[in-house]
């Protein structure tokens, strides 16, 4: 029996004879189904059609899917002396891919934002021997693949390692879950974000949503909420989710000026 992936969102689902019937996070008011309809990829028909690529992005390995995919984040390798942190997922997982990162010290774990970027981390964690995969467990109903190597953390912080601690940010998600890397850039301190605190395009401010697609607004106490999250760490850079999506250098002023920002847009 195969895998299915939502073509959608690229939620992976359990082995069945047919496709789902439905995919809960493309019905929730987050997302949206796909104008033509629920479409579903069994895993094999995937990986014929579609490649993982991976390239440096400000100084992280980034890998994606091409062509584009779904949402079409890319995740981020953090290399640490025991092992890769991989942040945030993408749908699919090829041998190629594996094998590049065997290569780089294989991965330790899989740490991801919120339930849009999943994708396929059982497939991910199951390559590399049952890594552990940190889910925030106020997400868990999200889970469209549950499987033995998730680990659904509680309260407000995880600490990975002794420089890699994930933080729950909540807003976007209840879980939605920030990750700061305390070594990164050149240890000034990096936060990895995904879209719980969106990288604008002009990569020098970010903004926040509870819906990117239907544009639905967080409100001021969500928003309030992941700035007391992230005030006591220390970090210069910021990484999105997407490629080129991140804020280089000042990154701690500009996110509290964002937030601001934010406030009194959204003020009655």
């Amino acid at each position: 029996m195969p895998f299915w992936t939502c073509e959608q969102c690229g939620a992976q689902f359990p082995e069945s004879d047919k496709p789902p019937a439905s995919c809960p996070i493309c019905e929730d008011e987050r997302q949206f189904v796909n104008w033509d309809g629920q479409k579903w990829l069994t895993r094999d028909a995937f990986a014929k059609n579609h490649k993982v690529v991976w390239r440096d992005d400000l100084g992280l390995l980034g890998i994606a899917l091409e062509p584009r995919f779904a949402i079409g984040q890319r995740a981020l390798l953090i290399r640490e002396t025991d092992g890769c942190v991989m942040w945030d997922c993408i749908p699919l997982a090829t041998s190629e891919a594996i094998e590049h990162i065997k290569s780089l010290g294989g991965l330790k774990g899989i740490a991801v934002s919120h339930p849009h970027f999943y994708g396929a981390v059982a497939d991910w964690s199951a390559a590399f021997g049952g890594v552990p995969v940190y889910l925030h467990g106020d997400d868990g109903k999200w889970v469209t693949r549950p499987h033995p190597s998730i680990v659904p953390w509680s309260g407000d912080s995880h600490r990975i390692s002794d420089d890699i601690l994930l933080v729950r940010a909540g807003g976007h998600f209840a879980g939605a879950t920030i990750l700061h890397w305390r070594a990164g850039a050149e240890g000034r301190g990096a936060l990895l974000t995904g879209d719980v605190a969106m990288v604008a395009m002009d990569r020098r401010s970010l903004s926040f949503m509870y819906s990117f697609p239907n544009y639905i607004p967080l409100n001021a106490a969500a928003v309030r909420a992941i700035a007391s999250a992230i005030a006591p760490l220390a970090f210069d850079r910021v990484y999105g989710a997407w490629w080129g999506r991140n804020i280089a250098s000042g990154a701690k002023a500009a996110f509290d000026a964002s937030v601001r920002r934010y406030l009194a847009a959204i003020a009655g």
